[in-house]
């Protein structure tokens, strides 16, 4: 491991190209302190620790919304246009070809038009969320000039990181967007780590050695998961051209355990949450009765048993209805048929579909109930330590363990091109 690091800082190019993207970090860290005007900083930091929906847009936004920043919205109306987008190639048959079947500049319009779809729907947000905390009084601030101020400031910030974004994944260092999120993440750990030694009990020591011990087994669980894969055999039949013979090789399609990654957990989480956000809007009102329904359905969702259940049922589903969206075992057959492939024992067409369904479906539901165990993870840790402080944040684990992982492998691959041309 010490070799592979000092070999990556003996490479110009490489060297270069990590101090390039650290750069770009240290200038998405220092946007993220820079407050719009007129923030009350005591009702936002009381604000955020009773809303879980916040907790969440905080983390996609890279842990730039606990201040109010200018990049508070950070890449989470990109990461909304993003999934839009997939969900209308199932509709619009148009993007479903140009996705799929029109290769790198077909992706590369389609990435386009995401790109624009990403503005309005930031300005939305923006105005939306700073509407909200103004009404929480959070943002004291009541001059309408400076209020659209901060509407345009949000949205330009957050294009902004969008195209920081693009800039890291130039680099081939890793996904730009996904680092954003990452370096907000491991930014909050020595403000966590502080307040853990500050609040230390020694007779809960044994409780912190535990937390320890399963820190450790819920990481390497979420690397095997990330990791994991069903690979399905595929053989392709012999083809005689002139006095040439091609294919007759073996290969094999990969299934990943967790094909869905983060989303159906963004998912789950905003059809769970929603409630709660129209109910704390609905219990302002001065109708008495609306005010009581708004407080009793408030209330039976923030029981915690209620809730973590109701939170792992939707993770499960949202991680089968997005596979589903993303991976067309039809498709796949169609494309092995085209190019002679076939899969050992399987007649090709209709029923490669149905066995690649049939697999697809069992290897899901291992997925699909590790991320429904991490979504709640949180939940469970801080009911049986009962310190709030000790929490290991399933949606914030998987990202880091996921985008260190692709880091590792895009510094990995180039490395390994280096070597070649030294050969």
């Amino acid at each position: 491991m010490l070799n592979k690091i000092i070999q990556i800082f003996k490479i110009k190019d490489l060297r270069n190209r990590i101090f390039f993207v650290l750069a770009l970090l240290v200038v998405f860290r220092f946007m993220a302190i820079i407050p719009v005007p007129g923030v009350d900083a005591m009702r936002l930091k009381s604000f955020f620790e009773g809303n879980q929906l916040f907790g969440l847009l905080n983390i996609f936004s890279g842990g730039a919304m606990d201040n109010l920043s200018i990049v508070m919205l950070g890449v989470g109306p990109y990461i909304t246009a993003s999934i839009i987008m997939q969900l209308l190639t199932m509709l619009i048959p148009a993007l479903k070809e140009l996705y799929h079947e029109e290769g790198e500049i077909g992706r590369q319009k389609f990435n386009q038009y995401t790109r624009y779809l990403t503005v309005p729907l930031a300005a939305l947000q923006g105005y939306g969320l700073l509407v909200l905390l103004r009404n929480q009084e959070i943002i004291t601030t009541q001059s309408s000039l400076i209020f659209f101020s901060s509407v345009f400031a949000v949205t330009a910030g957050s294009m902004f990181l969008m195209w920081l974004g693009e800039l890291i994944t130039e680099k081939n260092i890793g996904n730009g967007i996904s680092l954003l999120i990452f370096a907000g993440i491991v930014s909050s750990l020595p403000i966590d780590l502080k307040q853990t030694l500050l609040t230390y009990d020694a007779s809960l020591f044994f409780t912190y050695l535990a937390f320890a011990v399963v820190s450790i087994v819920v990481i390497a669980g979420v690397i095997i998961v990330t990791e994991g894969e069903r690979a399905i055999p595929i053989a392709y039949a012999k083809r005689i051209r002139g006095n040439r013979i091609f294919g007759g090789s073996m290969a094999h399609l990969p299934l990943r355990v967790n094909q869905a990654g983060v989303i159906p957990i963004i998912f789950a989480l905003s059809i769970l949450l929603f409630p709660q956000l129209i109910a704390q809007v609905i219990g302002g009102f001065d109708i008495m009765w609306l005010s009581q329904i708004a407080r009793s359905s408030a209330a039976f969702l923030q029981n915690q048993f209620v809730y973590g259940s109701f939170y792992f049922i939707l993770v499960i589903l949202f991680t089968y209805f997005y596979t589903a969206i993303t991976f067309d075992p039809d498709q796949i057959s169609q494309n092995l048929q085209k190019q002679g492939g076939f899969i050992p024992g399987i007649r090709p067409g209709g029923s490669t579909a149905e066995f690649i369904k049939r697999i697809l479906n069992r290897v899901v539901l291992i997925g699909a109930i590790f991320l429904g165990t991490i979504a709640v993870l949180p939940i469970a840790v801080q009911y049986f330590t009962g310190i709030a402080t000790l929490t290991i944040g399933g949606t914030a684990l998987l990202i880091v363990v996921s985008v260190v992982l692709e880091s590792m492998k895009q510094i990995k691959s180039q490395l390994i091109m280096r070597e070649y041309e030294g050969f």
